[in-house]
């Protein structure tokens, strides 16, 4: 059956606050802080369940293998001749934000009939520049029936591509022919724009999708400005339900015109900047939660705590769903660990419409898998590490042996390897 996977990156054993993505203001703000690697992963495998028991299909990826030595050994150093710089770069877990892996283009929309993943090259950050080839070896895993699925590499440098977080798809259900709208940035600002329209459009052609029933819209230069560093930041969206803040959009007008002609059945929810400001959604993710499908066909946003927190926020979104707008459940989760770096809800995971009987079953979560998983959790992943900790052999070692007993739980043991 073809439906909406949603697969959450399991938050890896060196999640720290090294402050290293510039334009995201939480990873900045909280630079220098104590993080709780164990806690962070509790806390998504937490909303993980909380999915399954709402009958939501549930995958997952695993932590990328760090340190990245072979990456510094392409820069002619190890992990202990490494400036402090390069070093956190080579131990970031910011390939727990899954939304990042890749976009997608379920069947339904390609010329071929098969799904399409092209992993993203993330070039405009070097802690993330280094994930591609661990996320590709992963997805050709996972999505190796090639009668169903094509995993593409990324797109060349320099054209930069930060995968699904820039992407939406507008459909009339999961199953059915979509519009889907790529959105890019321009330089310019205070902070780098990191979604190229040519890599977008590169995607699309690789993808084989129909130019018809495929859109490419500039984010707006207020919004990168004010820390929406990804489009998922400030709009998202779910079959005819499109949730975006009043100005994230360089033309909001000719975009929504552009996608009624397409999706005469769309549903556009703006959040007008009156409501919220720009300020107060960006720092309460309320556009970067999961917007989906529940069994009973209605709308739900899987939100972080922060939105509840939020005044403005929270006001907005009670009178939303009491005046029976689409959105029609509110499910709140404690995702303070990940939120702390700058990624809510929606950057935890990647969106895959496709059946799950095509996947490989060693990615699909059950409620016994993330217990095992927890399992391991607790007992391997640090409880606390702090910035000067990523100096030290001991954790090193510590994060290499947890991530290997999570890959022999989970009997994925070809991916305990170097990339290189």
């Amino acid at each position: 059956m073809i439906t909406e996977i949603n697969f959450d990156g399991i938050v890896g054993p060196s999640h720290n606050y090294a402050g290293l993505s510039l334009g995201n203001l939480a990873s900045t703000r909280n630079f220098g802080k104590v993080s709780r690697p164990r806690d962070a992963a509790l806390q998504g495998l937490a909303k993980m369940r909380a999915n399954l028991e709402r009958g939501l299909p549930q995958g997952f990826f695993l932590p990328q293998r760090r340190p990245d030595e072979g990456w510094l050994r392409q820069l002619g150093t190890t992990v202990a001749e490494a400036s402090a710089q390069l070093r956190a770069n080579a131990l970031s877990a910011s390939s727990m934000w899954a939304a990042n892996a890749a976009t997608v283009s379920p069947a339904a929309d390609c010329v071929d009939g098969r799904c399409h993943l092209t992993v993203a090259n993330l070039v405009t950050m070097p802690h993330r520049s280094h994930e591609w080839r661990e996320t590709l070896a992963q997805l050709r895993l996972a999505f190796a029936d090639t009668a169903h699925f094509a995993v593409h590499a990324p797109v060349p440098a320099p054209f930069g591509d930060e995968g699904a977080a820039n992407h939406m798809r507008l459909c009339a259900s999961h199953d059915a022919p979509g519009i889907e709208v790529f959105v890019y940035g321009e330089s310019g600002g205070p902070f780098p724009a990191r979604q190229h329209r040519e890599a977008s459009e590169a995607v699309a052609r690789v993808h084989g999708l129909d130019p018809a029933r495929t859109v490419f819209a500039q984010q707006s230069a207020e919004a990168i400005a004010a820390g929406a560093f990804h489009n998922d930041v400030v709009a998202v969206a779910n079959e005819r339900v499109l949730f975006a803040h009043e100005l994230a959009f360089a033309d909001r007008e000719g975009l929504y015109a552009e996608l009624r002609a397409k999706l005469p059945e769309v549903e556009i929810v703006e959040v007008p900047a009156s409501a919220v400001s720009l300020e107060d959604a960006i720092r309460s993710y309320l556009f970067n939660a999961q917007l989906v499908t529940l069994p009973s066909g209605e709308t739900a946003l899987v939100l972080p705590g922060e939105a509840q927190e939020n005044a403005p926020v929270w006001a907005w979104l009670q009178a939303h769903v009491a005046g029976n707008g689409p959105i029609r459940h509110l499910f709140v989760h404690d995702l303070r660990e990940s939120m702390a770096n700058g990624g809510g809800p929606a950057c935890l995971r990647l969106r895959v419409v496709a059946d799950p009987a095509t996947v490989d079953p060693r990615f699909i979560a059950t409620p016994g898998k993330l217990e095992r998983i927890e399992a391991v959790v607790r007992r391997y992943w640090p409880e606390e590490i702090a910035v000067e900790d990523l100096a030290s052999p001991a954790l090193w070692r510590d994060v290499v042996a947890a991530r290997a007993a999570l890959c022999a739980e989970l009997d994925l043991r070809e991916l305990d390897q170097e990339a290189f």
